[in-house]
């Protein structure tokens, strides 16, 4: 089986991680996507994977009432860590080569980022999960995903999201809501309708020119396929 992508960034939300339930983090869940990155990384591609913290908390959601926005900020990110060290134990259970990194100084508990470090990681066949975001307020982890896409060479940026692609309008409301296969980033950018991706993370990948794909990561091998090539979700290019 030939794989297109040499080397990936998996953007998950804590909202996935969540599973079943309403926050959170769901095991069973987190044991099914270790099983299924697994599938990808004994074909020879290298994994990295930026986690999201909503189902702890979010930055923007909390913030005000006494407590400022990048206290908030700070609380999302520390969400994410949570989120990471978790999975990084679910996925090494599972047989999965697997090291933490964290972009915000946490040495207890996870190796700080390094560029050089997390390329021997890859090099050597570990996932690596990077938790922190891009360490600053105010950017989403979208946002870190593709900026860290970018520092480490990966061919492309998966989203995995609610939805199967991305539409023109809600399709959880609009039962004639229409599938996009392909847009271009300007698009994107530009339709306000399209916010499955935040518009700062949109518009490094499109001055950069780093691919998205957006999909939804809900039945066996739909992540093999994708990184096989197969036309799934919504690729932005």
């Amino acid at each position: 089986m030939i794989m297109a992508y040499k080397r990936i960034l998996l953007k998950l939300s804590g909202e996935q991680l969540a599973g079943k339930f309403d926050s959170g983090l769901d095991p069973e869940r987190a044991a099914w996507l270790a099983n299924e990155v697994k599938k990808i990384v004994i074909k020879g591609t290298e994994v990295v994977i930026m986690v999201g913290g909503g189902n702890y908390v979010r930055g923007a959601q909390i913030a005000g009432h006494g407590i400022k926005r990048v206290t908030a900020d700070h609380m999302g990110m520390l969400g994410t860590m949570m989120n990471a060290l978790a999975i990084t134990d679910i996925f090494e259970a599972g047989g999965v080569p697997t090291r933490c990194l964290s972009s915000i100084f946490a040495e207890q508990v996870a190796e700080p980022f390094v560029h050089r470090l997390a390329e021997k990681h890859l090099q050597k066949g570990r996932v690596v999960i990077v938790a922190g975001g891009i360490g600053r307020p105010y950017l989403t982890t979208d946002t870190a995903a593709v900026s860290l896409a970018l520092e480490l060479g990966c061919d492309v940026v998966l989203k995995s999201t609610k939805v199967d692609g991305v539409y023109d309008k809600d399709p959880t409301k609009f039962a004639d809501a229409k599938k996009f296969a392909t847009l271009s980033y300007q698009q994107a950018v530009e339709n306000p309708a399209i916010s499955v991706m935040d518009k700062a993370a949109m518009g490094l990948a499109m001055e950069q020119h780093m691919p998205l794909i957006i999909f939804e990561l809900d039945k066996e091998d739909i992540l093999t396929n994708v990184v096989k090539g197969q036309p799934l979700g919504t690729t932005i290019s």
